[in-house]
């Protein structure tokens, strides 16, 4: 049987090229996924210094928690959340920045009474804990080869189930039940950083401008936070040591 050589020559171009596209493919997505966690890390650094200051500070905290004031700090952070879902598309990518180390200043701000509750070498140990189940679970949901978008729908039913579960504890004040939340917490936002990492990095394949994947990072930047955040929470409620 006759065999042209060409079909050969044509192969092996066609796989140098798809190969150096997978390489530029894969150089991108770690500049882009650096930037997440970029962004992530800072605004946990700048939440830690607000904390910091806030609960070292009298004259704040007793304007913060003995006013009303202290359902604006508490509530503020979720209204910025909500706004950058909403509107995030329609703003520029440095005003959506800007509101993104807003918020991530009004966390720190509404977090400082745990350094007042907790003790702080409870609270740097469980930060720690905190770090490494993050770094852990986020890990894999970047390397993953499994599709985990199925978590989903699992993970968000814990989620809402947390939340409600929640309210109503605060008028039941039941040492029990926050321990059981805390607990279904941890598996609900550990599995929650993996399926967020992994969507994150999905998010990336779909090629957008650089604006709107500044905003992309931003957003999941935030995301990665709020894992991170009420990891930590839970956790703290669970081994953290009241002063």
């Amino acid at each position: 049987m006759a065999m042209d050589p060409r079909g050969s020559v044509f192969g092996q171009q066609r796989g140098q090229v798809g190969a150096a596209v997978d390489a530029q493919i894969d150089e991108g997505l770690r500049a882009y996924m650096l930037k997440v966690y970029n962004y992530m890390g800072s605004a946990l650094l700048l939440s830690g210094i607000v904390a910091y200051a806030v609960a070292n500070t009298p004259a704040l905290m007793q304007a913060i928690y003995g006013t009303p004031l202290q359902w604006v700090i508490m509530l503020a952070p979720l209204g910025l959340v909500m706004f950058l879902g909403v509107r995030i598309h329609k703003m520029s990518s440095g005003a959506a920045q800007a509101t993104f180390w807003i918020f991530a200043a009004l966390m720190g701000a509404s977090l400082s009474y745990i350094l007042k509750v907790y003790t702080g070498a409870s609270v740097v140990r469980v930060f720690m804990i905190t770090a490494v189940t993050f770094g852990s679970m986020s890990l894999f949901g970047y390397t993953t080869k499994k599709d985990i978008s199925g978590w989903g729908s699992f993970l968000m039913m814990g989620l809402i189930g947390i939340i409600a579960a929640s309210i109503v504890n605060l008028f039941m004040q039941s040492d029990m039940m926050q321990w059981v939340i805390s607990v279904i917490g941890v598996l609900v936002f550990t599995g929650l950083t993996a399926y967020d990492t992994q969507k994150i990095k999905n998010n990336y394949l779909e090629a957008d401008g650089t604006a709107t994947m500044n905003k992309k990072a931003i957003m999941g930047a935030l995301t990665l936070y709020l894992d991170f955040i009420n990891l930590f929470l839970m956790l703290l409620h669970l081994f953290g040591n009241r002063e």
